[in-house]
């Protein structure tokens, strides 16, 4: 079930207009990351070209999520994300637009495409998004 599709048949949350539980691990998962790094490599796979999938954005969380092929929990390995496959659950919106306090979708859910986890593993591993995550981990300990 392609994440369209899911979004269209997802139970809203607790009656909140436009928030949807999304059950992940169903013909996709998703990969968190911070908003900071997550961001930096969704500029790279855009300036490159690269098809990419849904890419939703949780502002209060700080944190980006995308929607990869299932089965690719292996290839994260060392990168700072985290994997949700089945038994795993996402708040999102709709696809009609919610306020700036929520977030929304950097890549709207148009069709099928996912984005190649072999592309996303790469801008992770970019030497700026590297840099800003290693400049984010030092700050913590100031």
């Amino acid at each position: 079930m392609s994440v369209r599709d899911a979004l269209r048949s997802a139970p809203m949350v607790n009656d909140v207009p436009g928030l949807r539980l999304l059950k992940v691990g169903d013909g996709w998962d998703v990969v968190r990351t911070s908003a900071e790094i997550g961001l930096l490599a969704l500029a790279y796979l855009r300036g490159t070209g690269t098809s990419v999938g849904p890419v939703l954005y949780d502002r209060p969380n700080r944190r980006l999520y995308y929607a990869v092929p299932t089965g690719s929990a292996a290839s994260w390995n060392g990168l700072p994300v985290r994997h949700l496959s089945t038994n795993s659950w996402l708040v999102a919106p709709g696809l009609e637009l919610l306020d700036d306090w929520f977030g929304g979708w950097c890549e709207l859910p148009d069709d099928d495409t996912l984005t190649d986890v072999d592309a996303l593993r790469a801008a992770l591993q970019h030497p700026y998004v590297a840099a800003a995550k290693d400049e984010a981990h030092a700050d913590a300990y100031l």
